[in-house]
């Protein structure tokens, strides 16, 4: 089932500003031009509009024309939660390795972050992700089942299991990110090629919808010479996160 029309202009909004389609400090096109070019009516833009004015994307209105206000985005699911986007966006290729794609019984801290009873099947995914063929990072995806149940339909060897997601009306909208170091066990030693115990960067997640329901646990563990992550903020405005090539490197 797709996901309402409000929901969809909203994504598209984000992803125009997030590319620069919509460039920082322009005006956004009138309600009455984007009804035109979506062919709907005032209702669903207004409510894509307003979204996007709760998250300080825009701002303006009330006699003022919006204007956009890109200085303020968080990191979409796109361009962070997605391997693939990032490494496109780095003029890198991007590759992958499927390990595994099961479903099982969700062990107990993740069920926990999830919010779901224990022993409730969730969609594991283990990937091992390359730039530029070089083994980058391991990844750890686990998907409550009605998220996760399309990826069984899709060859997750091919590329991003996130836009595959939400072109399927996953509404994978906003994550809480966690960052921190880890020892590599023996799954990220034989996957990286290094020694057992080296130190990992390691992302956890949790991915909710945008009605705050979590619908994915996460956790990315990188190689610490190859990627590392950069924190912006000002005074005035919430901190975006953004994951970086490490300086010097070029994987």
């Amino acid at each position: 089932m797709n996901p309402p029309l409000h929901e969809q202009l909203r994504e598209e909004f984000r992803h125009r500003i997030s590319t620069g389609v919509w460039p920082d400090g322009s005006q956004v096109p009138s309600e009455a031009a984007l009804c035109e070019e979506f062919k709907t009516s005032r209702g669903p833009v207004r409510q894509a509009l307003a979204a996007l004015r709760a998250e300080q994307l825009i701002v303006g209105g009330r006699g003022r024309a919006p204007v956009v206000h890109r200085d303020a985005l968080s990191q979409p699911v796109e361009t962070f939660l997605s391997f693939t986007e990032w490494a496109v966006g780095l003029g890198k290729e991007p590759g992958q390795r499927t390990i595994e794609i099961a479903k099982r019984a969700a062990a107990p801290f993740v069920a926990d972050q999830l919010g779901r009873a224990p022993e409730e099947p969730v969609v594991s995914l283990l990937r091992l992700r390359l730039l530029d063929g070089e083994p980058t990072m391991v990844e750890r995806s686990h998907f409550v089942l009605e998220a996760g149940q399309p990826l069984f339909g899709f060859d997750t060897d091919s590329g991003s299991t996130f836009r595959f997601l939400m072109e399927h009306g996953i509404d994978l909208y906003s994550a809480r990110h966690t960052i921190d170091a880890v020892a590599a066990d023996a799954t990220d030693a034989e996957l990286l090629g290094i020694p057992e115990g080296s130190p990992l960067l390691r992302e956890r997640r949790v991915t909710s919808s945008s009605k705050g329901e979590p619908l994915e646990y996460a956790e990315d563990r990188y190689r610490p010479e190859l990627a590392n992550f950069v924190i912006h903020n000002t005074l005035k405005q919430r901190a975006s996160l953004a994951r970086v090539l490490t300086p010097g490197e070029t994987a």
